[in-house]
């Protein structure tokens, strides 16, 4: 997930990641992404066909710094700078398919980071609209993201709790970074029907949904997690 940058220190520092693939560097990227959903993402619990062909599909090493390359297929997140980190991959995977994503979806994304959890929403919706607070990291994952020929997101710097109204209602909305309550922002751009997927709390956060529905909102937890705390206008409405 997009917090935990102490703990990759320790990771990388000793060399012992907590889930190391079984496809040695030298078969190839597509075959450690493959060893990724079975062993990492499948064997968890993520059932949802579509989501898991996606994770197969996005290139993930394209998204994380080249000196961490070697890393990019192993279950735990990685430093992209600027105190950020793109989430492991079965985070990735169990809000996604939280989401219950059918194809024909706009959802917004706040916390694009390296753009890597936008991509694996690109081959599942029909467009995505991400939002990034730190303005070398929207610029950065506006151009991988085109490099890796995903025209499906748009990519915009700024402060994602007020989210995108402009493109509102979307269908759903899937947040990376934790504030200690639902920002009501995205609440009402989220369309009747929609699902949003936010960690919650400071420290250790709980993953939750929250399903929008004509008669009111439900909320129910998915895990524990650490994410980064959400920064920007998030921070003055505790």
């Amino acid at each position: 997930m997009r917090g935990g940058l102490s703990l990759m220190a320790m990771l990388l520092g000793c060399g012992s990641p907590s889930n190391p693939t079984s496809v040695p560097a030298g078969d190839g990227d597509a075959l450690r992404r493959e060893a990724m959903v079975r062993e990492q993402i499948a064997a968890r619990g993520v059932e949802d066909a579509r989501v898991l062909d996606a994770m197969r599909k996005v290139p993930r090493h394209l998204f994380v710094p080249d000196q961490l390359r070697a890393h990019a297929y192993r279950d735990h997140p990685l430093p992209i700078g600027h105190d950020q980190t793109i989430s492991q991959p079965y985070i990735v995977a169990v809000m996604t398919e939280a989401l219950h994503l059918r194809g024909d979806e706009t959802v917004l994304e706040v916390g694009t980071g390296s753009g890597y959890q936008a991509a694996v929403l690109a081959e599942l919706v029909r467009r995505v609209y991400s939002i990034e607070i730190v303005e070398p990291l929207a610029a950065s994952a506006a151009r991988t993201l085109r490099a890796a020929g995903y025209t499906n997101v748009e990519v915009r710097a700024g402060d994602g709790y007020a989210g995108w109204p402009a493109h509102a209602p979307f269908d759903a909305v899937l947040v990376t970074a934790a504030p200690d309550h639902v920002p009501e922002p995205l609440l009402d751009q989220l369309r009747i029907g929609g699902r949003m997927v936010l960690p919650i709390g400071r420290g250790f956060q709980d993953l939750i949904v929250i399903e929008k529905g004509a008669s009111g909102l439900t909320r129910r937890s998915l895990l524990p997690v650490t994410f980064v705390p959400m920064t920007g206008e998030a921070t003055s409405k505790r």
